[in-house]
């Protein structure tokens, strides 16, 4: 009989493999994609264009059985284009309003190029990340379960585009940024794509799969000096806080929320088990803190003049919980 650990290694592995048959030399990411899913989080991709996110996401809802959707954004998406709209069906006086449900009642969700939208349509995918719901006309509709966003931008292109609110932002599980690939595996990606036959991609895993992975994360156990490790890496994130390093007061206006702190937990107890370990380590929380915080961290304007890196910050965070 496999222990907990074992079970969760092996459906973890498997889907890794079935995904690194097509993606090439994005080994953390696509680790960090599958933590971040199987605790229930969402995921922002970033990086210039070409490298691999759209196909990421779209491989990665090939090797699970799972519905998946995916939306364009454009800066004429319209929230009703989101989420679905009330239309009006049937003739004379058997005429009713009938909710038509949008691209956003599927399983994973690729919001591709989401800073392309307006903030109004932004803001429509802010109950369906939160409360897994959609309310229109006042009436509310579960979406299926499990559900995950997994959205992409491109960090250098800014006409036309609209950065997400920090509300929004603080919704996703991780950010995750997508690198250039090295030599060999950019010779590797060459060898898969250009030929006349294309790696098969088929499902490994159900919905069901992730979230008993998600459930059984949650037993396992945390010390409490490992727990408050963890508070005092989020606190010295804000300005406010005497204990924060001198980087985070001079350049952070604002820091992360307690949605990060959960976050770095669930993620720790996933890198533990995966490691074969029923506990979890400090390793793992310091493993996880830039992904979970990065992204959660309001530089002030001396911060973006200066143009300060979010993760040397979480670093110095990291360094002062010690």
């Amino acid at each position: 009989m496999p222990t907990p650990a074992e079970s969760f290694q092996s459906v973890f592995h498997t889907i890794r493999t079935e995904v690194a048959k097509f993606i090439v030399g994005q080994e953390d990411v696509i680790d960090h994609v599958l933590i971040a899913i199987i605790c229930g989080g969402h995921v922002l991709l970033e990086g210039v264009p070409g490298l691999g996110k759209t196909a990421l996401v779209n491989t990665l809802a090939r090797a699970l059985h799972l519905k998946f959707g995916r939306i364009q954004f454009t800066p004429d998406l319209l929230p009703s284009d989101v989420v679905g709209t009330q239309i009006l069906v049937g003739s004379g006086d058997r005429r009713a309003l009938e909710f038509q449900r949008g691209p956003v009642f599927c399983n994973i969700l690729l919001a591709d190029e989401i800073n392309r939208a307006t903030p109004k349509t932004q803001s429509a995918l802010l109950e369906t990340m939160q409360e897994k719901r959609v309310t229109v006309a006042g009436e509310t509709h579960p979406l299926q379960s499990p559900f995950f966003v997994l959205a992409t931008q491109n960090p250098i292109e800014q006409d036309g585009t609209y950065p997400l609110p920090e509300a929004q932002l603080d919704r996703f599980f991780f950010k995750l940024h997508v690198t250039l690939p090295g030599h060999d595996h950019f010779a590797e990606i060459l060898n898969r794509t250009t030929g006349n036959t294309a790696p098969e991609i088929t499902p490994v895993a159900t919905g069901e799969d992730i979230l008993a992975m998600g459930h059984s994360l949650r037993d396992v156990p945390v010390a409490d000096e490992v727990r408050d490790h963890l508070i005092r890496i989020v606190r010295n994130t804000h300005p406010e806080n005497e204990k924060s390093p001198e980087k985070v007061r001079k350049y952070v206006r604002h820091g992360a929320s307690p949605r990060a702190a959960q976050a770095m937990l669930l993620a720790a107890r996933a890198k533990a088990l995966l490691d074969g370990r029923f506990h979890v380590a400090r390793e793992d929380v310091d493993s996880v803190a830039a992904p979970a915080l990065r992204h959660r961290m309001i530089l002030s304007f001396e911060g973006e003049a200066d143009a300060i890196k979010p993760d040397d910050l979480v670093k110095s965070a990291i360094r002062n919980a010690y």
